[in-house]
């Protein structure tokens, strides 16, 4: 009987007890994530609506037929833009020009800013001065650099009076009017402005690998080639995926100095027709046609976004072996 009446007792003090206090730690971090909230919320504001709802806008007008300017009208048209994209000859034509101008510059300018880098951080005389120097392109406007070379290789510019000078050329010619040549123009201006850029990438990477692989290689007897071809490359592989990738996103955006070259018209002959100028003509220059320059748009998208995900799929097994 007594012990029935303890055990009541300590039952009837279990239930008036206190309920337990909340640990200071969990308000502490409900505290720290609201202010991390707080922080980052500008940011989220910005990329929300500045990226994801204009992209998801533009997938809207990509299955429509609208006319911005004006009353605005929305006709559903469904898949229609993507066939109309299928069948149109001027966005194949700025297609191939587009892959033709990545598969030109990207591994050019790829292997000169890996030499230069090389060169660079060979530990040469006046290196930071060089520097300096050779990164100036990759500082000045787009716009300007696109004029300076179109009076360099205009028909009497500086280009034409040295290739005749020299015998190469019996007649001066116009490069930025010649269907063959105007492309390539922008080819040399754009690898002669981003391998500065690259450049730096690597001068970067270079400083990862340890010096005591080179001088391991001088003790065998390898010449600088060599330690290029064996230490510095296959060391750089992370680094030099990451150049070829942002070489290729640069080259699908090629706009500003096809634009100016062509006058906007993508000339002569469509030969500096490229898919993000046909993509601004047809949103701005043609009546009726944003959703069309939409679904063009999205169809760029889709591209870009392949070939990032294959260039991380190639960086992974590569890093993985």
């Amino acid at each position: 009987m007594g012990t029935q009446l303890e055990i009541n007792r300590r039952t009837d003090a279990a239930s008036q007890a206190p309920p337990p206090k909340k640990k200071k730690g969990s308000e502490r971090n409900r505290r720290e994530s609201m202010q991390g909230i707080t922080f980052m919320l500008p940011t989220l504001i910005i990329l929300v609506t500045f990226t994801l709802l204009p992209i998801a806008y533009s997938l809207f007008l990509s299955f429509t037929r609208v006319n911005l300017f004006g009353g605005i009208d929305f006709q559903w048209v469904g898949f229609d833009n993507y066939v109309n994209a299928w069948n149109d000859d001027r966005v194949w034509t700025a297609l191939k020009n587009t892959f033709r101008y990545a598969l030109f510059v990207v591994p050019i300018q790829t292997a000169i800013a890996l030499l230069m880098a090389a060169v660079l951080n060979s530990g040469i005389r006046f290196q930071n001065t060089f520097r300096t120097i050779y990164f100036l392109p990759t500082l000045t406007s787009s716009s300007a650099l696109t004029m300076i070379f179109m009076f360099l290789f205009s028909l009497n510019g500086p280009i034409n009076n040295v290739l005749v000078s020299l015998g190469f050329l019996e007649v001066p010619v116009n490069f930025i009017n010649e269907t063959d040549f105007a492309l390539t123009t922008i080819m040399v201006m754009n690898i002669w402005s981003t391998v500065p850029f690259f450049m730096t990438i690597y001068l970067a990477g270079l400083q990862d690998i340890p010096s005591s692989l080179y001088e391991a290689a001088s003790l065998d007897g390898a010449n600088a080639w060599q330690k290029l071809m064996k230490i510095t490359v296959p060391n750089l592989t992370p680094v030099t995926n990451y150049v070829l990738l942002m070489g290729i996103i640069g080259c699908f955006q090629l706009f500003d100095q096809a634009y100016i070259i062509s006058g906007g018209t993508g000339g002569p002959n469509n030969a500096t027709l490229t898919f993000s100028l046909i993509i601004y003509q047809y949103a701005f220059k043609t009546i009726g046609t944003m959703g069309y320059a939409s679904a063009l748009a999205i169809i760029l998208t889709v591209i870009i976004f392949t070939v990032s995900m294959l260039a991380r799929k190639l960086n992974k097994e590569e890093s993985n072996y």
